[in-house]
């Protein structure tokens, strides 16, 4: 059997690389302090670099347009819900009024 690949969170990446950056001490340091390689803290570093706030976006951190395309469907949905609930209204108080 192979090795199922660790998966890591958009903030543990984003702390990793601080401390990279920040700490003074090696990146192979850091890495074995958090567990991780220190080719992992370099890629990450360079994805960070390259793409800033969109770096990481994995399974639970969509990007800025699946984001707002998320919202923008939920909006939808509540707006069909309100739509129907208001000829359910139209359509008994017409009932009521002949």
């Amino acid at each position: 059997m192979g090795k199922s690949q660790k998966v890591y969170t958009k903030e543990f990446k984003e702390e990793a690389v601080r401390l990279a950056q920040t700490s003074g001490k090696p990146i192979a340091q850091i890495a074995r302090e958090l567990g991780i390689s220190d080719s992992a803290i370099h890629g990450w570093r360079k994805e960070l670099a390259e793409q800033g706030k969109e770096a990481f976006p994995g399974k639970g951190h969509q990007t800025t347009l699946e984001e707002e395309n998320r919202r923008l469907k939920r909006e939808v949905e509540r707006l069909q819900q309100e739509r129907d609930i208001l000829k359910k209204a139209v359509s008994i108080f017409s009932r009521e009024s002949k």
